[in-house]
């Protein structure tokens, strides 16, 4: 779980694991794998940090790694 802050300036936690993809346009906008969004005041390069490190923190980060270097590899 990471906290962001909501662009009222309301914080939230939001499982990371359900981010499907960070854009920014005026604001950073994270969309959900049920395709849901959220608008955060965080920076899309914050957003990424945050995620980085609860994948550490979980211990997914290395598989993350490994999964990625096996798909460019194919």
């Amino acid at each position: 779980m990471i906290e962001l802050t909501r662009l009222n300036h309301k914080s939230f936690v939001l499982n990371a694991l359900l981010i499907e993809q960070v854009e920014t346009f005026s604001e950073t906008t994270i969309t959900l794998a049920n395709q849901k969004k959220v608008t955060v005041k965080e920076s899309k390069e914050e957003v990424m940090q945050l995620v980085t490190d609860y994948y550490k923190k979980i211990g997914l980060y290395q598989l993350h790694r490994e999964i990625g270097d096996q798909i460019h590899e194919s």
